[in-house]
């Protein structure tokens, strides 16, 4: 089946030779399931704590509440995407129509929920660290807001990404997706109405990610500024934990553009100079899920709550093992 699944995909020469060619997509093939793995486990453990933390009423931090709902999002669209990998890489022959449509409408919109709640995140932490004098200080302490927001994201993603839903079919002679599972390319009018919508979603977000980022280093330069005036020279300021997860979403959102722009000129490669070649078609694969499980594991490293709480949770499990 992998064999099969692979020479279906070659529709034109390459320089590689096939065997070179066959080994590299086994090699791949073996790193995107691992690469799977490894998010989902971080996006569960990341998720599970922050329930976890909510459930024993610990006092939450403004972003907990996104930070669970991007874990969610990741692990959701990690094991959608594990699932379409499974017929791209050899052929299981589990698909009709209803799975089709779901399982490629489900991914879409968990990566469009990826962006919007990314984004979410970098604008509630530039709130958290604004001083009280600023005019977004009246939007502090309201978890009723971060509701509203998801609800209105979802809504909002659902209906640009309702494309998917009347476009896909299990068809052999349209645009493939997976071997079995292929996209209705749609009429000019649709196309272009969801591509201006998808665009204008992802120059929107970004830009506000920009601003956000631009207002929360500015804001960290003046208090380091403030700090040297107040410490003596020899003495390095600790930074609070406000300003560490500010770091660290400030990373996350470096992090996210590099990935989105180096996704994007990987899928634009592929239509004009590779030809949907296998290969590179997994490569991007392994490029667009590199977010979903590299940010969890950023912010797994800097909370420090989750660094005191796993070895204490995995005493416990290996005391419930060995009794």
């Amino acid at each position: 089946d992998l064999i099969f699944t692979f020479l279906y995909y070659m529709l034109s020469p390459h320089k590689m030779n096939i065997n070179n060619k066959l080994s590299s997509f086994i090699a791949i093939k073996d790193i995107f399931f691992s690469e799977v793995g490894l998010g989902v486990s971080a996006n569960a453990i990341l998720l599970l704590f922050h329930i976890f933390t909510f459930l024993l009423k610990h006092r939450p931090k403004p972003t907990d509440l996104t930070i669970s709902h991007l874990a969610l999002i990741h692990t959701v669209m990690l094991l959608t995407m594990g699932f379409i990998a499974t017929d791209l890489f050899g052929s299981q022959d589990i698909w009709d129509d209803i799975k089709c449509k779901s399982v490629i409408y489900l991914y879409r919109l968990m990566r469009g929920l990826s962006i919007s709640t990314t984004c979410l995140l970098s604008v509630l932490q530039a709130i958290t660290l604004s001083p009280r004098s600023s005019c977004l200080a009246k939007f502090k302490q309201r978890p009723s807001h971060n509701l509203y927001g998801f609800i209105f994201l979802w809504v909002f993603n659902m209906t640009i990404s309702a494309r998917y839903i009347v476009s896909l079919l299990t068809s052999d002679n349209l645009i493939l997706v997976t071997e079995s599972c292929s996209l209705w390319p749609a009429t000019y009018l649709i196309r272009y109405t969801f591509f201006s919508l998808l665009t204008f979603r992802d120059v929107f977000l970004i830009g506000l990610m920009a601003l956000s980022s631009d207002y929360m280093v500015t804001l960290l330069y003046r208090h380091k500024k403030q700090s040297q005036h107040l410490h003596s020279t020899n003495l390095s300021p600790k930074a609070s934990p406000e300003q560490r997860a500010t770091q660290t979403i400030l990373l996350l959102m470096t992090f996210f553009v590099v990935m989105y722009f180096l996704d994007f000129i990987i899928s634009f490669s592929l239509g004009i100079l590779w030809n949907n070649d296998p290969v590179h078609l997994c490569v991007q694969m392994l490029v667009t899920n590199g977010y979903a499980t590299i940010s969890p594991l950023v912010l797994i490293s800097t909370e420090q709550r989750i660094i005191k709480a796993l070895p204490s949770m995995w005493g416990k499990m290996l005391n419930c093992n060995f009794n």
